[in-house]
């Protein structure tokens, strides 16, 4: 069933917001949106990217009419060092309208992974991307809602609201949950600075401290011991070659 944007624009009237049948990238559009001008919190949705975009340069699966593809234009007062903490605080975003909607509680795994659990194996449901545009911030996000089924290369990896609880999800109200969380949380970024968004965040990941992890740092790896954020929203590793290193960007999986 396609996506009800009549049911987003009557909770939200005041916020523009755009759903496309197939769209490239959600980004690429939001992304020029916001350089002609279009307001904070403008969103551009799609039931199909046929390249949507992931971090490091990876592909998101978009299978149609099953899960939420969407880029929101964000124009708060942070600086560029504060994209970081935005992704953090959209995950928390993300996480709690996942809560709201479903009951599912989601995992964080650093930097812009959300994770469920479910028969004793972990797989990735969202993911979030950020990116600037002059002076706004272009935040992508993926949400695997109703899909029953990955390609092969997704098995044991993604997973889906859907084959987490067993029924299918409302993605309407999904997104009515998410809209305002994420004014929240960035709200909070705004007028707090980054302090408590990085303790909400290490709160609710598994992953920031104590985690036995593996981080792909462009075809070395780094094996080692989660030991918390900087303050810069970066990931501390204590690495098994004794050293402390800091995790700007690679990808964090876990180890024994």
């Amino acid at each position: 069933m396609r996506f009800d944007l009549a049911m987003l624009r009557s909770q939200f009237p005041d916020r523009h917001s755009e759903w496309h049948f197939v769209i490239d990238s959600t980004m690429t559009v939001a992304s020029r949106l916001a350089a002609s001008g279009a307001p904070s919190g403008s969103v551009v949705g799609a039931e199909e990217q046929t390249a949507g975009q992931g971090r490091l340069g990876r592909t998101w699966h978009s299978e149609p009419g099953s899960g939420l593809y969407f880029s929101v234009i964000l124009r708060h007062r942070f600086i560029p060092s504060t994209l970081p903490v935005v992704t953090l605080a959209l995950g928390l975003a993300v996480s709690g309208a996942i809560l709201q909607a479903t009951g599912l509680v989601c995992d964080l795994r650093w930097p812009n992974d959300v994770l469920i659990r479910s028969n004793n194996s972990e797989g990735k449901c969202a993911g979030i991307l950020t990116t600037l545009e002059g002076s706004a911030i272009i935040a992508g996000i993926g949400i695997n809602v109703n899909h029953s089924q990955f390609p092969a290369e997704l098995g044991g990896i993604a997973t889906s609201l859907r084959l987490v609880s067993s029924r299918v999800q409302s993605r309407e109200r999904l997104m009515i949950e998410l809209l305002p969380a994420i004014d929240r949380y960035c709200a909070l970024l705004e007028t707090e600075g980054a302090e408590p968004i990085l303790k909400m965040f290490a709160d609710a990941s598994s992953y920031v401290a104590g985690r036995r992890v593996t981080v792909d740092q462009t075809g070395s790896m780094l094996l080692g011991t989660t030991a918390g954020l900087d303050a810069s929203g970066f990931l501390i590793l204590r690495g098994d070659d004794g050293r402390h290193h800091q995790i700007v960007a690679g990808g964090v999986r876990p180890c024994s």
